[in-house]
């Protein structure tokens, strides 16, 4: 790995929702780091060095605990030296604890994507070797489908320049690292700055996610009790304080302040599965997949609305042109804006910020309480015009 940063040489040499599984391990922890409460659930996880993949989840909301050490061999008990030289079977791995009632596991997946390279399966960034190759090691079928789940929607999404080949195996033991491995983050932050900006870890992870990197994981909080979808008469808009919190920084200055993300940069621009488009802050339904087209501007575009009068039309005169800026009923969301260039048979284009907007795929639509929408979506999402 860095050798404990022995190794500068080297170092120099050289950041919507789908299913929503929160199943706990059926293996009892045997960590010695592992957290009491019975209630916790357990993933594991690797994307190369477990400094930076213990850091990055004990950041997620919900997270009690993540614990360095190693998994996917055949050696027992085996030290830091033994599992570095690459002999043994093991990848520096984390072992996750943390509170299904606030974060889901395809939450804890989103939050994978945004601390490693899937597409490397010999190493990721400096480190090299299968000590440092990336795995999901699921505990139980629902991780394991919620795993494959979210691994085929990152395939479709396109982002990766090189094909995302990240291993979903079944979870068999876990070894803690030594001690001083843990926390290492918070023992040595000088040394772990100067160790993670040399790898090129984040560089590359801002690279590919730019603003997206940071996200809303209050999606991935598991609902309290029956879905309700969205109710027009006890919809409350949240106070500004409160939409701050809620929001990432881009959904809420699309939503609040009438900003535009960056086109070919965001969620949904080339989003291809069936369901429906709700509002990010409030839940309305505001358009369908059925509607959705390939415009090439790099923006989620469609030809209508989802139903009418769930949108608002406004006259927008901001950058010395005229134009017709779209904003939701009930919550007051800039959404984007309407133009007359768009297919049949409307005409229109409904040129959208994937910001301002929350996917439900069509599999989720009645658990989430919007089952009354369900006709309105057909197999397959969008099309090619």
């Amino acid at each position: 790995m860095k050798r404990i940063v022995q190794s500068s040489a080297l170092a120099l040499g050289l950041a919507a929702a789908g299913w929503a599984f929160s199943a706990s391990a059926p293996n009892p922890p045997t960590s010695e780091y592992a957290p009491t409460d019975e209630g916790l659930a357990i993933a594991t996880f690797a994307g190369g060095c477990f400094w930076c993949v213990e850091a990055g989840f004990e950041k997620l909301p919900g997270v009690v605990e993540a614990v360095s050490g190693y998994t996917g061999g055949d050696e027992a008990n085996p030290d830091y030296q033994q599992v570095s030289s690459g002999h043994t079977g093991h990848t520096e791995a984390v072992q996750v604890y943390y509170d299904p009632e606030v974060i889901t596991y395809q939450g804890l997946l989103q939050g994978l994507w945004r601390m490693m390279d899937p597409t490397d399966a010999n190493g990721q960034f400096v480190d090299r070797g299968q000590q440092y190759r990336p795995g999901i090691f699921y505990h139980d079928e629902a991780q394991r489908q919620a795993a494959e789940a979210a691994k085929q929607a990152l395939i479709e999404a396109d982002r990766y320049d090189s094909p995302v080949v990240i291993d979903i195996a079944p979870f068999q033991t876990f070894y803690d690292a030594e001690g001083y491995h843990q926390d290492y983050y918070k023992k040595n932050p000088i040394r772990y700055k100067f160790y993670t900006f040399n790898s090129g870890r984040y560089q590359f992870i801002d690279e590919v996610w730019g603003e997206e990197r940071e996200i809303d994981y209050g999606q991935f909080r598991p609902m309290a009790g029956p879905a309700e979808g969205f109710d027009p008469a006890g919809f409350q808009k949240p106070g500004d304080d409160e939409l701050r919190q809620r929001l990432t920084p881009l959904q809420y200055r699309v939503t609040q302040e009438d900003a535009t993300e960056r086109a070919f940069n965001n969620t949904y621009w080339d989003e291809k599965r069936a369901g429906i488009y709700v509002d990010v802050v409030s839940g309305e339904p505001l358009f369908s997949s059925d509607d959705k087209y390939k415009s090439g501007t790099g923006w989620p575009s469609f030809t209508r609305p989802i139903e009418p009068g769930v949108l608002v039309e406004r006259e927008d005169s901001s950058f010395f042109m005229t134009r017709v800026e779209i904003r939701s009923r009930y919550a007051d969301s800039h959404l984007g804006h309407v133009f007359e260039d768009g297919p049949a048979p409307t005409g229109l284009r409904y040129c959208m910020n994937s910001a301002a907007l929350r996917f439900i795929p069509r599999e989720r639509i009645v658990a989430e309480g919007y089952g009354d929408y369900l006709d309105r979506v057909t197999e397959p999402g969008g099309t090619e015009m």
